[in-house]
């Protein structure tokens, strides 16, 4: 089996990923009541050989092609606050260390063959991995800590996420967490973010993500839609759910995406006026489905009258205003 057919068996398919999408945010709440209930330290856990040995699987060949090595390694909800031991396990390419209680991912900078990480659920302060060439999924959704406040993360902004060093990571998932700017995120290969539930209010610095098919954004706090540039030419995917889009207006400013498809702006205030669907279709003439529904012929051919209408109109000023204008002295 190829590390391509091993990383599509552990990723969810396009068509199920809204799906996905709707029971984690259904989880989300239960991950807080949860963490409620935590104590506020936790007994020092560091990772041993034993829990490695029973965590190990997929036998593959190393590197060489002289030797075999397991490469994949499940260390999930084992309460781990210290997992120096995995400095020497050099073949790993599948690791899942989530729901432990982890405030420091150094221990994987040894594993330059990472191709899945699965960090979700712990307590990190920060994204930050140095150099993983060949790392192409990476999560670190839900971070906890426990204190008097219950569980929130300590991930605010992203930083360490180096293009240089993160050559191959087409997936990152950071929902869960307490970011407040998409700064940062600097990934010219990336195809999917994951960036729900967190405290966003726009979108900054994404304007290099030119590879990007499919950006999740549900349950933040967005107000305004710039920050969307044609130079976002793959996406094809945007979830917008439980924002606060209140003016369509704003979904002119999509209409320098190419290639969406997908829009979902459920449970934002502008969905509630009267013509929404007729709008977003107006603005992007190449949408197919908004929400859950996909257009019907008769919605796009109404559609295009109006569009047609709105350009004449807009050459009609034009030309009025051209005309208003006083000649020009001739010399």
């Amino acid at each position: 089996m190829s590390d391509e057919e091993d990383l599509d068996d552990l990723e969810p398919e396009q068509d199920e990923q809204e799906r996905e999408d709707d029971k984690d945010a259904e989880e989300w709440e239960d991950y807080r009541k949860e963490g409620e209930d935590l104590p506020e330290e936790w007994l020092p856990t560091p990772l041993t050989e034993d829990m490695v040995k029973e965590g190990l699987s997929m036998l593959c060949k190393t590197g060489n092609g002289l030797a075999h090595a397991y490469v994949k390694l499940d260390l999930k909800d084992r309460d781990l606050t210290d997992i120096s031991l995995l400095c020497s396990y050099i073949h790993l390419r599948y690791v899942d260390v989530s729901e432990n209680h982890l405030t420091d991912l150094a221990p994987l900078n040894n594993l330059t063959h990472l191709l899945w990480l699965k960090a979700d659920g712990n307590q990190l302060r920060s994204a930050q991995l140095n150099e993983l060439p060949y790392l192409q999924i990476a999560s670190f959704a839900y971070n906890q800590i426990s204190n008097t406040e219950g569980i929130w993360n300590r991930i605010q902004a992203v930083t360490g996420l180096d293009a240089e060093k993160l050559k191959s990571l087409h997936t990152l998932e950071l929902r869960g967490n307490q970011l407040y700017t998409t700064t940062g995120i600097n990934l010219p290969k990336l195809k999917k973010l994951f960036l729900a539930q967190n405290m966003l209010k726009n979108m900054e610095g994404l304007e290099n993500l030119s590879d990007l098919t499919t950006l999740h954004l549900r349950d933040n706090h967005i107000e305004s839609l710039s920050g969307f540039s044609k130079e976002m030419q793959s996406l094809q995917y945007l979830n917008l759910r439980g924002n606060a889009i209140t003016s369509l207006g704003e979904l002119a400013k999509l209409r320098d995406l190419p290639k969406l498809r997908a829009l979902v702006l459920l449970e934002n205030p502008c969905t509630d006026e009267t013509e929404y669907r007729q709008e977003a279709l107006v603005q992007m003439p190449h949408l197919e489905r908004l929400d859950k529904d996909f257009f019907e012929e008769e919605e796009r051919a109404e559609a295009k009258e109006i569009h047609q209408r709105m350009k004449e109109d807009q050459e009609q000023e034009a030309k009025a205003e051209q005309d208003l204008e006083p000649d020009q002295p001739s010399v």
